[in-house]
């Protein structure tokens, strides 16, 4: 099962990642262009928010039980999904690397571009 580490591993392996702390100091966050995509709470059972298709959102959360509305973020965009077991971990990872390019997409192209070609 997805661990931290893991899960920061993964999401600091999609390019031009950063993370950060900006809210407090069990709130880790990952970006991509100054943008969130992904963030999860040090302090408690993993959890990842992540960004979705608002339609996509609404199937996830009636699919899994794990899947509730963003913790603390636009239920209509956001997603929190419990990293319990009952989703398999290849599962989660597609669904953070959505939200990266949902995040990614909505970048500017200059800034795309800074991305794929540092």
């Amino acid at each position: 099962m997805m661990n931290i580490e893991t899960l920061r591993s993964y999401c600091l392996s999609l390019q031009g990642v950063t993370e950060s702390f900006p809210f407090d100091e069990v709130t880790l966050v990952f970006k991509v262009g100054n943008k969130m995509f992904a963030l999860t709470n040090l302090d408690g059972p993993l959890s990842v928010n992540i960004k979705c298709d608002p339609d996509e959102a609404i199937t996830l959360r009636e699919q899994y039980m794990a899947v509730t509305p963003g913790y603390h973020m636009n239920k209509v965009h956001w997603n929190t999904v419990m990293v319990d077991g009952s989703i398999p971990d290849k599962t989660i990872k597609l669904w953070i690397l959505n939200s990266y390019n949902l995040i990614f997409s909505s970048l500017p192209k200059k800034v795309q571009q800074s991305i794929t070609n540092p």
